[in-house]
């Protein structure tokens, strides 16, 4: 057992080892050369010499080791400390200079030499303070010192993971050779510095992988060259490319005039983007429609996406086809192991969708656990916790293809702020009109027209009752495309499909736009009217009093090109789901609001000018963390449930939620008061917090 608690010695430790060793050795030579030496050195020389040597080996002992904290597991990614083998390999040496004295003594007896005690020099042994002595034979034997464990507040992941380390540590050799030997405190040294779900013990000497870690800040790009360069290799990329470059002159100068309102110096990340619904395995056949009136949606929020990243100096790397990711991702596609690839990191950040992240965790296999923290799922209408969660859906009896994924649900990243549950992403409404198309804003005279945006036949069935209802005031014109018309009004002037120049005059031309909830919410009057399209009284009046008015285009912040560089900006240097303790938005944003029976926090937040932020849910999940909110519990339970924390409103017990991963911002409840947590958002950046930057 001694032997094997040797040879996990880490090189420092080692080369102590080897002094301590040859010290040994040393002795025993000495000890023999006293033996044989007797008649021709003095005792008290000999003496002199042993005391010597040994308070200058417990000197060199301590100036070598006067940097290493003291306590159990001091050393890096070694489950064996210091102070074990030296506690051994002293009580040895200890016990040899004692016998070695006696040896001395005997023989200066022996020859008549006495010893004078004022001269006598005493040999100094290090205090260890107050710090409980453990026996030398139970460390031999795998005794573990006491591992006091700091607080956890923050990491809510931590204590589940120590009790899965417990039971399944040995389930994978992986974790021994991190340092794991089924002690508390091995387990919380991996958990805190290999996978990130715990605090790092306080005494814990730095670890060095981030001693070498290169903390490299990204510097903005100001051309388009390098990306143009990449994105020229493929054909798939024809169509965001066309998009970048019209729009280059707008995205230049807004990362430009980012940089002087704030540092965008974040540091440099590794970016893999995998663009799964282009790949050929899909069958979609996206790109190849682009230019035909297929679908562009998606197309329009990757190429703002890529052109963000870039812009903002990360190092990017772009996969759109199997080839490609697995040559990317070659180095641990093999990797079998429940333990992280050790060396450099391949990439940090994964940006993906949803056809893309099955192909990715096929590509990875077992190695995919260790990149799902790193992932950004481009989702247009996002993934609400409910469906997030594969074993609620399946108890809901959810059947949908598209979730069960187990991410955290902010990961999940929309085209619209549709729930807060997922990160707003977004893209930039391309800006066609420059300042000559509108030098003479006389030129262009609002028409007593409408402009109906329904692309397709079948969206505009069963919708005549209300579209006849606009015609009696104005013009109906649309854009639809294909063949079949069945269900469009025969007074609807349909333009088919226009350029994003064309569509934008015709807009400017129209007095009525199309409902949206995002526009009802963030925009509202008098750009947006929300009516009751099936109240025709309701319908009239609204048309009637935007006929009577004169009103701007507005264009919220979020969607310019500036806008979505500072949201992604500040995505991607404060959303953290690789660790335990996730504190951005600042808590200190939090606004706690109840909710009564059958109202979501969703609503109620917005119902208060706020948004919910489901990242500060984790901050109410305690009764202690209810009590600074003046809430008080007379009992607690815990349940797997979309609608906690909450509490009943007469008898008073508090429920808090068992699955971190079902806290959710759209679910209501029929009997119990939910309690909420809100924040502020800046006026046209809502995904952003005021203090958030």
């Amino acid at each position: 057992m001694a032997t094997f608690h040797l040879w996990k010695l880490s090189s420092q430790k080692l080369g102590f080892f080897l002094v301590a060793f040859g010290f040994i050795w040393g002795m025993m030579l000495l000890h023999f050369t006293i033996q044989q030496r007797t008649q021709h050195e003095s005792s008290a020389m000999l003496r002199e010499q042993i005391l010597d040597l040994s308070k200058r080996y417990i000197k060199a002992l301590a100036e070598e080791n006067q940097n290493v904290a003291d306590g159990p597991y001091v050393g890096t990614m070694t489950a064996y400390d210091l102070k074990k083998t030296l506690a051994v390999l002293l009580d040895n040496i200890l016990q040899r200079l004692g016998k070695l004295e006696s040896k001395v003594d005997n023989l200066m007896i022996a020859n008549g030499t006495g010893i004078n005690s004022t001269n006598a020099t005493a040999t100094v042994i290090p205090s260890s303070g107050t710090v409980e002595k453990v026996n030398v034979a139970d460390l031999i034997n795998g005794a573990q010192e006491q591992c006091e464990l700091p607080p956890m507040d923050g990491f809510p992941h931590c204590e589940s993971k120590l009790k899965w380390m417990k039971t399944m540590w040995r389930s994978d050799p992986c974790y021994a050779s991190y340092g794991v030997d089924g002690s508390t405190c091995s387990f919380f040294i991996y958990l805190s510095e290999v996978e990130n779900w715990c605090p790092p013990l306080p005494w814990r000497a730095r670890s060095p992988r981030e001693e070498t870690d290169v903390q490299t800040l990204a510097e903005i790009r100001t051309d388009f060259n390098y990306l143009f360069k990449i994105m020229s290799a493929r054909d798939e990329f024809r169509w965001m490319r066309l998009r970048i470059n019209r729009m280059a002159n707008a995205w230049i100068e807004a990362v430009k005039s980012l940089a002087e309102k704030q540092n965008l110096e974040n540091r440099r990340k590794k970016i893999l983007i995998h663009l799964g619904l282009l790949t050929k395995e899909s069958g979609f056949k996206i790109a190849e429609n682009a230019f035909s009136g297929g679908p562009l949606g998606e197309l329009v929020q990757w190429s703002d996406l890529i052109t963000t990243l870039y812009l903002l100096g990360h190092d990017i790397r772009i996969s759109a086809s199997l080839a490609e990711l697995k040559e990317i991702m070659k180095k641990v596609m093999g990797n079998r192991s429940g333990c992280p690839t050790r060396g450099d990191k391949i990439v940090e950040l994964i940006y993906i969708d949803i056809v893309g992240l099955t192909q990715f965790k096929k590509t990875l296999g077992p190695s995919w656990v260790h990149y799902q923290c790193m992932l950004r799922v481009l989702d247009s209408f996002g993934t609400e916790p409910e469906f997030n969660s594969a074993q609620y859906a399946q108890s809901k009896g959810h059947k949908t293809p598209w979730g069960k994924w187990n991410l955290n649900p902010q990961q999940f990243y929309t085209m619209f702020p549709h729930t807060p549950d997922n990160s707003f992403l977004g893209f930039v409404v391309e800006q066609h009109l420059n300042a000559s198309d509108i030098s003479h804003p006389d030129d262009i005279k609002r028409q007593n027209q409408s402009l109906v945006y329904g692309k397709v036949d079948h969206f505009w069935k069963d919708r005549r009752s209300f579209l006849d209802i606009i015609h009696m005031y104005t013009e109906v014109h649309g854009t639809v495309h294909g063949t079949s018309t069945v269900h469009i009004p025969h007074y609807v002037k349909n333009h088919g499909i226009l350029s994003g120049r064309d569509l934008q005059l015709l807009l400017r031309e129209t007095k009525l736009t199309s409902q949206h909830p995002y526009a009802e919410v963030y925009i509202g009057k008098p750009h947006v009217w929300t009516v009751n399209i099936d109240d025709p009284v309701e319908v009239e009046n609204a048309v009637k009093a935007i006929l009577n008015q004169k009103i701007e285009p507005y264009l919220p912040y979020e969607f310019n090109c500036e806008g979505m560089l500072q949201r992604v900006s500040a995505f991607i240097e404060n959303q953290d789901f690789c660790h335990g303790q996730v504190m951005w938005p600042p808590l200190n944003a939090l606004q706690v609001k109840i909710a009564p029976p059958k109202q979501s926090c969703k609503q109620i937040c917005q119902e208060n000018k706020l948004i919910c932020e489901p990242s500060f849910f984790q901050h109410l999940n305690k009764d202690s963390d209810l009590q600074k909110y003046g809430i008080e519990c007379q009992s607690f339970e815990s349940l797997s449930e979309i609608v906690v924390p909450a509490y009943d409103g007469n008898k008073k017990p508090c429920y808090f939620q068992n699955d971190l991963l079902l806290f959710s911002c759209a679910g209501a409840s029929e009997s119990f008061q939910r309690i909420c947590p809100c924040r502020d958002y800046m006026k046209g950046q809502v995904a952003l917090c005021q203090e958030c930057l």
